[in-house]
């Protein structure tokens, strides 16, 4: 519990150097940080995208594979 503790006050205490710093830095400072951040969040749309694509990818070949199983089933209860 101590532990949990102590990351979370480091953590605020980051969060509250980093906005110090971030009001006190200069307007092309200002336009790195969010740059550097539509950056990141634009990668991150990127990763998802592609995530949700391997995803959907994978479903559909587990589809096929039931939709062949099936068909082998039914065969197989055909001929008996």
């Amino acid at each position: 519990m101590g532990s949990k503790r102590n990351g979370l006050l480091a953590l605020l205490g980051l969060s509250a150097l980093a906005w110090w710093r971030y009001k006190k830095a200069t307007p092309e400072e200002k336009q790195a940080v969010k740059d550097t951040i539509n950056t990141a969040k634009g990668n991150l749309n990127k990763w998802s995208n592609d995530l949700k694509e391997k995803a959907s990818d994978v479903a559909s070949q587990v589809q096929s594979k039931v939709s062949e199983g099936q068909q082998k089933v039914e065969e197989h209860i055909t001929k008996n």
